[in-house]
């Protein structure tokens, strides 16, 4: 049993699409203060199942946190989407994952690209690997 257990019962009971929760309220329903990385990493809020214990509650609970706002010390918990069915998805195909879909799997959700911003588009450095 995981000491965040409370978080997870807490979240599986909302029926809300989205949960904004302070931190505070956070170490309410846990019934212990966060450790200090949780206010001061912004990565401690990631998705990322092997992230932390905490990461794994609202996980189980089928939420994906966003929005996290750590000078306010708040963030939404939104309910994760289900995944459709892929043919690189072991549980509905039995194949393994291939590698970059591990590594979105992995990464998915811990960085945010801004509408508009051509990811592609030179940045004008030249990176020469012969010099």
């Amino acid at each position: 049993m995981s000491k965040y257990e409370p978080l997870t019962h807490f979240l599986s009971a909302k029926r809300t699409e989205e949960v904004p929760m302070t931190f505070d309220e956070i170490e309410t329903v846990v019934g212990f203060r966060l450790p200090e990385k949780a206010s001061g990493i912004r990565a401690w809020w990631s998705n990322n199942p092997s992230n932390n214990v905490m990461t794994k509650a609202w996980l189980a609970a089928g939420y994906v946190t966003e929005r996290v706002d750590m000078a306010s010390r708040r963030l939404v918990f939104r309910r994760a989407k289900p995944q459709p069915p892929s043919p690189n998805n072991p549980g509905q195909s039995g194949r393994s994952l291939g590698f970059l879909d591990r590594i979105r799997d992995r990464l998915g959700g811990t960085v945010t690209i801004p509408d508009g911003v051509d990811i592609c588009a030179p940045t004008g450095e030249v990176w020469d690997v012969d010099r």
